[in-house]
């Protein structure tokens, strides 16, 4: 992980097995911001199996979910919306699309690689790292 800026949550519980996934399969060759982004970006579109259910976990200012609100999710943000944290679409009223942060949800119902891939995010969020 020293690729990007080391964690502010230094006490979080290190995950060697989920450090070292991140550290191969996703930033791995990253040199700089633009890098990570995209390496975190494409792991996810590759690992992530839409649509999956998720309920959020916590509240944002910007964003309209609560706490308990349940949604399907059903891809990725387009990747320009995704320069500072990860965000993917979900249905919402109307059956328009709404980005959300995939840092704000857990899934609920999900295949295994959508979990990890989901976890390994919020790993990397709640653990401090940056891109």
């Amino acid at each position: 992980m020293s690729k990007s800026k080391k964690p502010r949550n230094i006490e979080s519980k290190r995950d060697e097995n989920r450090e070292e996934r991140i550290s191969i399969e996703i930033v791995m060759d990253a040199h700089g911001k633009e890098q990570r982004v995209m390496g975190w970006y494409y792991y996810l579109e590759h690992e992530l199996n839409f649509p999956f259910l998720t309920r959020c976990i916590n509240e944002r200012a910007f964003s309209p979910l609560r706490v308990g609100d349940e949604l399907d999710v059903v891809g990725m943000a387009p990747g320009d919306e995704c320069e500072t944290e990860m965000f993917v679409e979900t249905l919402w009223k109307h059956k328009r699309t709404l980005a959300v942060p995939l840092s704000q949800v857990n899934v609920v119902h999900g295949d295994k690689a959508t979990r990890q891939a989901v976890e390994d995010w919020r790993y990397w969020v709640e653990t401090g790292y940056e891109f």
